[in-house]
């Protein structure tokens, strides 16, 4: 098992589907080995990205268990666990096997809509029963509430094993709050590519990426460079990503990044529902924008990068 360390890129990886919405796992193994050869620094297994609330719990054992066998112990693996109700959680943490796995990454409580109390209380419980560190994570887009700073801050003090969160609210004056005033152990981590940039000029240490998936080379590139203060060099990058972060969500995460790696020819364009696939002018300006940049293929852009070329300049 590799050593966790929670800065750089970190992958919330896809699950490939087929034509019949059956787990693909050849295309599967095929990402791992994408995004660790694309010297992604960590990848988040079972995360919303994964379409995970869509998953039978046999699929779920064996996308685990695949992910483990082609990483290899190579880089880290997260594994998503949460939900909404603490003593479910608490009892998957209990009774789960954990091998292979670094850490886990653990959503806040979505639909029941707690109090602050409610969440302090519920990390409380999943931090005492987890037997992994645990990185929390706050998106309240999807889960109907958010998490406050002083909450976190609360969590991140009186925790040992809480060892960083993933904040995808995009209030910067809450995470930067949270970045002032946080443990030195603790590390705050982007939950959105578009941002990514900006939030490592105020201290985070990298973002968990949903654009990684396609582009971890390029897309680290920047997060490294970030992580190096040469901000200056990096920002080009960001800029150059503007566009396809909007066609990456605009129609919905995964299926904006599952059209860009079936472009790519990574995996079918498969979601199983209530997902569906990016609409028709959605794909089209993907696959143009794509085509601009000069990229049709894996090899294509690992290509444009090795030469140093203009792809992303």
């Amino acid at each position: 098992m590799a050593d966790l360390q929670l800065k750089g890129l970190g992958v919330a990886l896809v699950t490939p589907f087929n034509s019949d919405k059956s787990v693909d796992f050849d295309a599967l193994r095929r990402m791992v080995e994408y995004v660790v050869s694309g010297n992604a620094d960590y990848i988040v297994v079972l995360g919303t990205t994964g379409e995970t609330p869509t998953l039978f719990p046999d699929e779920k054992a064996e996308i685990r268990k695949v992910i483990i066998e082609k990483n290899a112990g190579r880089i880290p693996l997260i594994l998503g666990v949460g939900g909404n109700s603490t003593q479910a959680v608490v009892n998957e943490l209990k009774t789960s096997d954990f091998s292979g796995f670094s850490a886990i990454l653990s959503v806040v409580p979505y639909y029941n809509k707690p109090s602050q109390e409610g969440l302090y209380q519920h990390y409380r419980a999943v931090a005492d029963a987890s037997p992994l560190p645990v990185v929390l994570y706050n998106v309240p887009g999807r889960t109907g509430v958010n998490m406050t700073a002083a909450t976190t801050l609360s969590l991140a003090r009186d925790c040992e094993n809480i060892i960083g969160i993933k904040e995808a609210s995009g209030n910067f004056a809450q995470i930067e709050e949270i970045i002032k005033n946080k443990p030195e152990r603790f590390e705050v981590i982007s939950g959105d590519d578009s941002i990514t940039y900006p939030l490592m000029t105020l201290g985070a240490v990298g973002v968990i990426s949903v654009i990684g998936n396609a582009f971890p080379m390029e897309f680290g590139r920047m997060v490294r460079l970030c992580l190096q203060g040469r901000f200056q060099e990096a920002l080009p990058i960001h800029w150059r990503f503007n566009e396809l972060f909007n066609l990456l969500f605009v129609d919905g995460n995964p299926a904006g990044v599952k059209c860009t790696l079936h472009a790519l020819g990574l995996i079918k364009n498969e979601l199983r529902l209530p997902l569906v696939p990016t609409r028709m002018s959605t794909d089209e300006k993907i696959r143009k924008l794509l085509g601009s940049l000069y990229i049709t293929s894996p090899e294509e852009l690992e290509k444009g990068i090795r030469e140093n070329s203009t792809i992303f300049k």
